[in-house]
C-alpha cells in the first residue's frame, strides 16, 4: 500500500462548526473556495502555497499539545488548524486574522 500525501478534512470539531455556521454569506463562499483547494493539495503543496499561508502559532497548543496552525481562507480571514497524519483539523475561524494568534 502507497502512502499517500492527500490531505484528509476534519470539519466536526464544535467550535468550528459554530464559527462555520455563523459565517456571512461572503466569507462562507471563500471557506468553502478554500476547503476545495485544500482537497486539491498534498501536504507538500499546502506547505508553499502562497495563498494559504501556512503559519505556525506560537502562542498556542492544539488538544493533545500539537502545534497550531493557521491558513488564509481571505484577507485578514484565517483558520486555526492542526496536522494530525493525513488530516487537516480545523479548530476555529477567525474574520478577525489577528484573534487567531491569541
Amino acid at each position: 500500500m502507497v502512502k499517500s500525501d492527500r490531505i484528509l478534512l476534519d470539519l466536526n470539531n464544535p467550535t468550528f462548526q459554530e464559527d462555520l455556521f455563523a459565517l456571512e454569506k461572503n466569507n462562507a463562499t471563500h471557506m468553502l473556495g478554500t476547503l476545495h483547494k485544500i482537497k486539491k493539495l498534498t501536504w507538500t503543496e499546502i506547505y508553499r502555497d502562497k495563498g494559504l499561508r501556512w503559519e505556525l502559532v506560537q502562542s498556542k497548543e492544539g488538544p493533545a499539545g500539537q502545534r497550531l496552525y493557521t491558513i488564509r481562507i481571505s484577507q485578514g480571514f484565517r483558520a486555526l488548524v492542526y496536522r494530525e497524519g493525513q488530516y487537516m483539523r480545523f479548530l476555529s475561524l477567525h474574520p478577525d486574522h489577528d484573534s487567531a494568534y491569541q
